[in-house]
């Protein structure tokens, strides 16, 4: 039963691959390069949010949608707001749907890339910039780009959440 339950999370990912479901970001910021933009074309990004089971803090899009020609950078903010009375360090997980669109939506700047400690009471905007690759095929017109944020403190067993509200 274990190698099954260790296997799963490989096989997740091939099924995700296959049928375009669950399309996974870019982990880290990619590089700046020069690129020409696509004037002639939009495409549409939907953005939407969502709290992992147990976490009832805001957590939003300033926009839930935006129309942007390929090739142009683009920044959306996102807030979220520590409505606890403890210190909490959250962390975003992004989803592209459909699933082949997710290599050619290209983030330079993300708050997914890495936790986010939150005082008690503190409210913060996370900035992401984006843009889309111009080759992206032309079939694709509109992206979904979703985040699911969870609760990854462990105040009982580690204390790196209040040694990061700390810096």
């Amino acid at each position: 039963m274990f190698g099954f339950g260790f296997a799963l999370v490989p096989l997740y990912d091939v099924f995700c691959e296959i049928t375009g479901l669950n399309g996974k970001t870019n982990d880290e910021a990619v590089q700046v390069v020069a690129i020409e933009a696509d004037l002639d074309r939009q495409v549409r990004v939907q953005f939407m949010t969502r709290n992992a089971k147990g976490v009832s803090w805001p957590f939003e899009s300033q926009l839930s949608t935006i129309k942007v020609n390929p090739g142009v950078m683009t920044q959306v903010d996102f807030v979220v707001e520590n409505t606890t009375n403890k210190p909490v360090v959250a962390q975003a997980i992004p989803s592209v749907s459909p699933g082949l669109g997710a290599q050619y939506l290209r983030k330079l700047e993300c708050f997914c890339f890495n936790q986010q400690p939150l005082k008690p009471g503190e409210r913060k905007v996370m900035p992401m910039q984006f843009y889309i690759a111009p080759d992206m095929p032309k079939e694709i017109g509109t992206l979904t780009l979703a985040y699911t944020l969870y609760d990854i403190t462990e105040h009982d067993n580690n204390p790196s959440a209040e040694v990061a509200m700390a810096k």
